[in-house]
């Protein structure tokens, strides 16, 4: 252990207390400015320039499944270099990007420019975040990670208004350029100077069949460490695609129950505080459980959530409580589950791994929650991802029933 880690135990806590604050600020913009953007530029875009509003948001979708793909990549830069070099990258990427929609004069070159923010995307929000406090404090990394999430659960908060501004007082493209102009003059020099230049490391090619050599992972690893990734990035990527969904079409939903819009909206609104609160409950009680309780417990509030939606409980914010915490804490889980299942070493490769699936739902979840809606109501596609939210918690529960058996619970 000492032989890799570049930083003493005594070295890392002053590091610790300013390095959360900037990742923090560093992630509520750069998920401002990317995957928030279109929640307030679009209609302005649409309405500038007459292109079709599905292309101009199916941009981010594209993004992130350039994000998904680059992920991997992203991950074994951080296992080697550390995250100051990559997360720089993303700054300069992010920039690049909206520069170029800033300067799109036609719909083919916009969607180039959101191929190269999806590059951003991919290298500098949560995965590439937790990766790098991963490489940096190995399992002291729980605590900065779910500390983390509080800050990015006020990206939309932040920067929706922000963004907002911005068009009124300047148009989209001069929000995009001011955006670049952040990126550039803030983002960019606090990861070079606030975040340690780390020991270069050697990197473990094939993760899973790596894994399973027993001595790559904390000394040992259980038999069967194949399917453990398997099934941990497969709920991870079952609950990022029911999130994704829910999110863009949450406002549909909710209006087919036959809210009035302005309703809707506040309605909706519970679910930010809601993942807040759950994500600050659980930094509280976290050194109490292993973080495979924190990923069944959001699985089930999800489930839980949805569940209420489709019923038709009627008090819906209640439902939207449920739903909120759940995918609150799952952001939490999604960065200490890997962790604690497999150890520091090779951390930052598996999140890349593990973001590539993931990243690529969420890429999908628009279009087939409108698939789903136009074919089914909004009542048939609640009822198909309650049974998604549901098959989830079972397969926690077969996740933790594995790793209680080996002795990891």
């Amino acid at each position: 252990m000492a032989a890799t880690d570049p930083f003493s135990a005594t070295e890392k806590a002053p590091r610790l207390r300013s390095i959360i604050p900037v990742l923090g600020v560093t992630q509520i913009l750069a998920w401002g400015s990317s995957y928030y953007l279109l929640a307030v530029l679009a209609k302005p875009i649409a309405g500038d320039t007459g292109w079709s509003l599905a292309w101009i948001v199916g941009g981010l979708s594209l993004g992130l499944l350039v994000a998904g793909i680059v992920s991997p990549r992203v991950g074994d830069s951080i296992q080697r270099f550390g995250g100051r070099l990559v997360l720089a990258t993303s700054a300069v990427f992010l920039a690049l990007g909206l520069i170029g929609l800033a300067l799109s004069p036609n719909l083919p070159l916009y969607i180039v420019s959101w191929l190269v923010l999806g590059v951003g995307m991919g290298a500098g929000l949560y995965d590439a975040a937790f990766a790098t406090l991963g490489r940096l404090y190995g399992q002291r990394a729980r605590t900065a990670i779910a500390t983390l999430t509080l800050f990015g659960g006020f990206a939309s908060t932040v920067c929706w208004p922000l963004s907002a501004m911005l068009v009124s007082e300047f148009g989209w493209r001069n929000a995009c350029l001011i955006y670049a102009a952040i990126h550039l003059a803030i983002l960019l020099p606090l990861y070079i100077f606030a975040l340690p230049k780390e020991r270069k490391r050697d990197i473990y090619g094939n993760i899973p069949a790596t894994l399973e050599e027993g001595s790559a992972v904390s000394g040992r690893m259980p038999t069967g460490s194949r399917l453990l990734f398997v099934l941990i990035a497969l709920v991870i990527t079952v609950s990022s695609m029911i999130s994704a969904l829910i999110s863009v079409h949450l406002l549909t939903i909710l209006q087919a129950r036959e809210i009035a819009l302005a309703a809707a909206v506040a309605l909706g609104a519970v679910v930010g505080p809601a993942q807040v609160g759950a994500r600050a409950i659980e930094m509280a009680i976290s050194r109490f459980h292993h973080p495979i309780w924190t990923k069944l417990a959001s699985t089930v509030f999800v489930a839980t959530g949805v569940g209420l939606l489709w019923s038709e409980f009627p008090i819906i914010a209640a439902a939207l409580i449920f739903y909120g915490a759940g995918i609150g804490i799952e952001s939490i889980a999604r960065g200490t589950l890997p962790l604690a299942v497999f150890g520091e070493h090779p951390y930052a490769s598996i999140m890349g791994r593990i973001a590539m699936p993931s990243l690529v739902m969420q890429a999908a979840s628009p279009s087939l929650g409108a698939l789903l809606i136009d074919v089914f109501g909004a009542d048939g596609a609640l009822a198909a991802l309650l049974a998604i939210a549901v098959v989830n918690v079972a397969l926690v529960s077969a996740l933790y029933l594995i790793l209680l058996t080996h002795g990891h619970v």
